[in-house]
C-alpha cells in the first residue's frame, strides 16, 4: 500500500469549506485515509470477486482465491488455474470465466492498463468496461482506488447512496437530483467525499 493521493489534504480543506457534513466526517475520520495498491490486475480480480455479494462473503472467496494463486495474484498464476479450481474457491461460473479471461488479456497485452493514464475518466471507464465482468461500477472502483482519480462519484454504489441518506437525512434511495447536486458541490474532489461517506457506514476503510 502507498500513501494517500497527493491531492488528499487540499481536498479535505476544500470539502470542509463547502459542506458541513463533510467537515464533520473529515474531522471524525481523520485518523485514516485512502490507501492504494498499485496493482491493477490484483484490484480487478478483487472487484470481480466482490460483485453482488456481501463484504464477508467476498473476503472469504478472495482468501481462498489468494491461496489457490499461492499468495501471488498475477496473470500467469491465474491463467494456470482451471475453471473448476476457481469455482471451488467460491466463484460463480461467470466470475471464474471473467477472471480467467482477464489473465489472458493481460498476458497477450490485448488489454494495457498503462493506456488509462492518458484517458479522461469516461474514456477510462469505457476501456475498462471492455473486460468481461467489468461494468461501470467496477471501473469506477479501479479508477478511484488504483489510479487515484480525484473526481469519481459512483452513483450505482449502494454504500454511497445509503451513506448519503444517513448523513443528509434523506429517504433511501436519496433523490437523484440531490445526488447530482452533491456531485456538483464536491467537484473536483468527489472521490474524497465518496471515501468519507463510505467511512461513515463502515468501521473498516474500503480497499481494492
Amino acid at each position: 500500500m502507498t500513501n494517500s493521493p497527493h491531492y488528499w489534504k487540499k481536498a479535505k480543506l476544500y470539502l470542509s469549506k463547502k459542506d458541513k457534513v463533510m467537515k464533520y466526517l473529515i474531522k471524525k475520520y481523520d485518523d485514516t485515509t485512502l490507501s492504494t495498491r498499485k496493482d491493477v490486475f490484483y484490484s480487478l480480480c478483487k472487484s470481480i470477486i466482490g460483485q453482488q455479494i456481501s463484504v464477508a462473503a467476498a473476503n472469504s472467496v478472495f482468501s481462498k482465491f489468494n491461496i489457490a494463486c499461492k499468495k501471488k495474484i498475477t496473470p500467469r498464476n491465474v491463467k494456470k488455474l482451471g475453471i473448476l479450481k476457481l469455482k471451488k474457491c467460491g466463484l460463480s461460473k461467470q466470475k471464474a470465466i471473467g477472471i480467467k479471461e482477464l489473465s489472458i488479456r493481460f498476458l497477450n497485452k490485448s488489454f494495457d492498463p498503462n493506456l488509462i493514464f492518458n484517458m479522461d475518466d469516461e474514456e477510462a471507464i469505457e476501456y475498462l468496461s471492455t473486460l468481461r465482468q467489468i461494468g461501470r461500477w467496477s471501473a469506477e472502483m479501479i479508477l478511484l482506488f488504483t489510479f487515484n482519480r480525484s473526481n469519481i462519484w459512483p452513483i450505482q454504489d449502494i454504500g454511497l447512496l445509503r451513506a448519503i441518506s444517513n448523513n443528509y437525512n434523506k429517504t433511501y434511495l436519496p433523490p437523484i437530483n440531490f445526488v447530482k447536486k452533491l456531485k456538483k458541490k464536491f467537484n473536483p474532489y468527489c472521490s474524497v467525499a465518496t471515501w468519507y461517506l463510505w467511512r461513515s457506514i463502515d468501521d473498516e476503510p474500503i480497499q481494492y
